[in-house]
C-alpha cells in the first residue's frame, strides 16, 4: 500500500494550519477592535470561503495563479516557478479554505476576553506584547487550540479547491481525499474504503481532542 497520500495529506494541512494559526489570530485580534461597519465588512469577506463551494474557491485560485494568469504568470516568468499542479499547490488551496474557522474560533476567544485583565496590565507598565503573549492568549488558548485542531481537520480532508489547483498525480500530489476519488473511478473499492477507514479515524481523534479542549475552557470559565 503506498502511503504517499497519507504523508502528502499531512504536511499540506500540517503546513497551512501553521499558517492560518498566525494569519487568523493576526485578523481576529485586530478586527476584533475595529468599528461595527468595518468589522461587518470585513468578516463578510474573510468567512467567505467557509460558505462557498470548494470547487469555486479552486477556481477562483486558478483565476490568480494559473501559469496564464496575473499572479500566476509574473511568479512564473521572474521564479520559473509553477504556482499550479505540485503537492504544495494545495496549500493555497486548504489555507483559504480554513482560514475562516480559525478566524471565527480566535475572534470569538478575544471577544470573550475580560478586558480588565488588560487595563490592570497596562496600569502596572506592561507593554502590549507582554500582554498579548502573556494574559491574552492563555486566557483564550482553549478557544485558540479548538480552532488549530479543527483546522488542521478541515485541511486533512479537503478535497474541492485541492483536486482543481493540485490536480491528482501519484506520489506527487495524490492526498487522502484526491486518492479516494480516483480510486472509486476505477472500481477500487477496497483500497479507497481503506483510505476512508483511515481518515475517519484520524478525524475521530481530532474532533475528540477538540471536545477535551472545549470541556476544559467550560470548566475554565466556571471556575473563574
Amino acid at each position: 500500500m503506498d502511503w504517499f497520500p497519507l504523508i502528502n495529506s499531512l504536511r499540506i494541512a500540517g503546513i497551512s494550519t501553521v499558517i492560518i494559526f498566525f494569519l487568523g489570530i493576526f485578523a481576529a485580534y485586530y478586527i476584533a477592535k475595529a468599528p461595527r461597519l468595518v468589522k461587518g465588512i470585513l468578516d463578510v469577506v474573510l468567512t467567505l470561503p467557509l460558505v462557498l463551494p470548494p470547487t469555486v474557491v479552486g477556481y477562483l485560485l486558478l483565476r490568480l495563479l494559473g501559469p496564464k494568469r496575473v499572479i500566476g504568470a509574473w511568479v512564473l516568468k521572474h521564479f520559473g516557478v509553477k504556482l499550479t499542479m505540485t503537492w504544495w499547490s494545495a496549500i493555497f488551496a486548504t489555507t483559504v479554505v480554513i482560514f475562516p474557522l480559525m478566524y471565527r474560533t480566535a475572534r470569538g476567544a478575544f471577544e470573550s476576553f475580560d478586558e480588565t485583565l488588560a487595563y490592570a496590565g497596562q496600569t502596572l507598565g506592561l507593554s502590549g506584547t507582554y500582554i498579548f503573549w502573556r494574559i491574552r492568549m492563555p486566557y483564550c488558548r482553549q478557544g485558540i487550540l479548538a480552532g488549530t485542531v479543527l483546522s488542521f481537520a478541515r485541511a486533512l480532508g479537503e478535497y474541492g479547491a485541492t483536486s482543481m489547483i493540485a490536480g491528482y498525480t501519484p506520489g506527487r500530489t495524490a492526498t487522502i481525499s484526491t486518492t479516494v476519488y480516483q480510486l472509486w473511478r476505477t472500481n477500487n473499492d477496497a483500497l479507497a474504503f481503506r483510505w476512508v477507514m483511515i481518515n475517519m479515524a484520524i478525524s475521530a481523534v481530532v474532533l475528540l481532542a477538540v471536545n477535551m479542549l472545549e470541556k476544559k475552557q467550560r470548566a475554565g470559565r466556571r471556575a473563574a
